[in-house]
């Protein structure tokens, strides 16, 4: 990416794609002693309906993905070409053996303890970027592209380039919480000026966290240069709904909606 160019440029043309994280699928096929529902099938009918990746995050206490999953879908994807292989998870802990081992077309570094509920907070910057800097070498010497899960900081955004990752994948938390709400236009404008600047120093833009069908289409329109959300607990609540395919195809058509109002200028 040329960080010459212009924010408002990299709107145009500019596609996003939906990578769907199953890692609540196998959250419920883990309460039973049995291999239902299987993290593979549902990785088929996401990619079937049009999904252009898969995500998983792999945590060292197996409460969802297990090291089986990670074989199975590797091997599965071999398959799709054209579908791309996220792993998430934090470099310090479990992830980079992972890595090593088959080489996913992209790892997103996350800073989560071991114990950590969910993922709820981007890197220090520029406190984490000396000891980010080794194991990213490391991934894009594998041939890995390098994502970092962010917060919507502005000034962290050149920390980030300097690590050396190719993208920022941007917390979108603090943006869903206030969807709807008063302070909705504040909180978005935040990651614009985050995204803004990440485009200005040549990074690539992913985002993810509780993103959802309500409030995808709003965060497309406004942020510039998104290439990517990844989408899991609630896609996977709304698969529970209206089946896997359904909603693989409604998140799609939110994706397309905030790009429409993108391309014609609409916020």
């Amino acid at each position: 990416m040329n960080p010459l160019i212009a924010p408002e440029a990299m709107r145009r043309d500019q596609r996003t794609a939906l990578s769907v994280n199953l890692n609540k699928v196998a959250l419920l096929r883990n309460t039973r002693p049995l291999a239902i529902p299987s993290v593979t099938r549902m990785a088929t009918l996401a990619l079937e309906a049009g999904a252009a990746g898969i995500t998983v995050h792999p945590r060292p206490d197996e409460r969802h993905i297990r090291p089986h999953d990670m074989d199975e879908l590797a091997e599965l994807l071999k398959q799709w070409p054209h579908a791309e292989f996220n792993i998430e998870g934090n470099p310090f802990h479990n992830l980079m053996d992972y890595v090593r081992g088959l080489r996913p077309h992209q790892c997103t570094f996350v800073p989560d303890s071991v114990s950590q509920f969910t993922s709820d907070h981007g890197w220090d910057m520029p406190a984490d970027v000396e000891r980010l800097k080794p194991v990213i070498q490391e991934a894009r010497e594998l041939g890995v592209r390098v994502s970092l899960f962010m917060d919507p900081i502005p000034a962290a955004m050149a920390y980030v380039a300097e690590s050396g990752a190719d993208r920022v994948e941007f917390h979108t938390e603090t943006y869903a919480r206030a969807h709807g709400t008063a302070r909705q236009s504040e909180v978005l404008n935040q990651f614009v000026q985050a995204a803004e600047a990440a485009l200005r120093v040549g990074l690539g833009i992913n985002a993810g966290h509780d993103l959802n069908r309500d409030n995808l289409s709003d965060f497309i329109a406004a942020v510039p240069g998104v290439q990517e959300v990844s989408i899991g607990h609630a896609l996977v609540a709304d698969a529970l709904e209206l089946g896997m395919t359904a909603t693989v195809r409604d998140y799609l058509r939110c994706i397309e909606m905030g790009l429409n109002r993108t391309f014609t200028g609409q916020r």
